[in-house]
């Protein structure tokens, strides 16, 4: 009796997790997901629409290529800022912890306002290139794609370091020592041993910044000052100012399968308990 008491103490202890997931993920999917087939009106006159407005086809273009840019350029920064703080000094090992938690412990929507201020017309940027004598007049840095990536890359190069330095410590130094011993040189050593085994860590890495960048939605609307609109603002003017809720629903359906499929890679090819451990 004890032990069939206890079997239950702990599935109710297990069962809140669950129904929070029910409550905040399924339910609202659910929802959205009918809407995608029932507003305005019933039938598949949202999707047949994703398919063929040209409008929605540059939204969902734009977002997918400002994502792959970004992944890129955060990996090669984390990447670099990984292999610096593995095999820097303990100096530099700080500077580099420095550089990747001060951003969290800053909100996403003061960093924005701190690169609209830094990269406008007037701003920071501008001013030292001015001083410099590298330019005779401002560059266009907001309002644009250009700015928008600035402040994401910014924004992810922390989400794309962890999991590349957890891939990193994972090698065996001994491997390295091997071939360095055998002669090879440091940059074989580095191209033919040390990239291959991060390549897991780097997919993990993209996929994780790339799936985080599809949902942007203060960064594009203050830096883009809507001439870099992406799905997630693009959404919501469809929801809340031409009250088309359906057509976003439908977006948003056809950004989880997205999210679904990318979600399939990382678990296919990447060993996931290696990106966090």
């Amino acid at each position: 009796m004890t032990r069939m008491s206890e079997r239950w103490q702990h599935r109710l202890l297990l069962w809140p997790l669950p129904a929070v997931l029910l409550l905040c993920y399924v339910l609202p999917f659910a929802g959205i997901a009918v809407w995608s087939v029932t507003l305005p009106e019933p039938g598949m006159a949202n999707y047949a629409r994703l398919a063929t407005d040209g409008a929605i086809h540059a939204v969902l273009w734009r977002t997918l290529y400002l994502c792959a840019t970004v992944g890129v350029l955060a990996l090669l920064l984390a990447f670099l800022m990984a292999y610096c703080w593995l095999y820097s000094s303990p100096g530099w090992q700080r500077w580099v912890e420095l550089c990747v938690f001060l951003p969290f412990w800053i909100s996403v929507l003061v960093r924005t306002f701190g690169w609209l201020i830094a990269l406008r017309s007037n701003g920071l940027v501008n001013g030292w290139l001015e001083a410099l004598g590298v330019i005779d007049s401002p560059l266009a840095l907001t309002r644009n794609s250009l700015g928008v990536v600035i402040a994401m890359v910014h924004f992810m190069v922390p989400f794309a370091f962890f999991p590349l330095v957890s891939s990193m410590r994972q090698i065996d130094d001994r491997v390295l020592l091997a071939a360095r011993g055998l002669g090879a040189s440091r940059l074989r050593v580095f191209v033919s041993i040390f990239l291959p085994q991060t390549l897991p860590g780097l997919l993990g890495a993209f996929i994780m910044v790339f799936v985080f960048c599809l949902g942007f939605f203060v960064i594009p609307a203050i830096l883009g000052g809507g001439q870099t609109v992406m799905a997630a603002e693009y959404v919501f003017l469809q929801m809340f100012q031409t009250y088309n809720w359906g057509i976003g629903a439908a977006i948003c359906m056809l950004m989880l399968v997205l999210v679904s499929g990318l979600v399939w890679i990382l678990l296919r090819f990447s060993r996931v308990e290696r990106l966090v451990g």
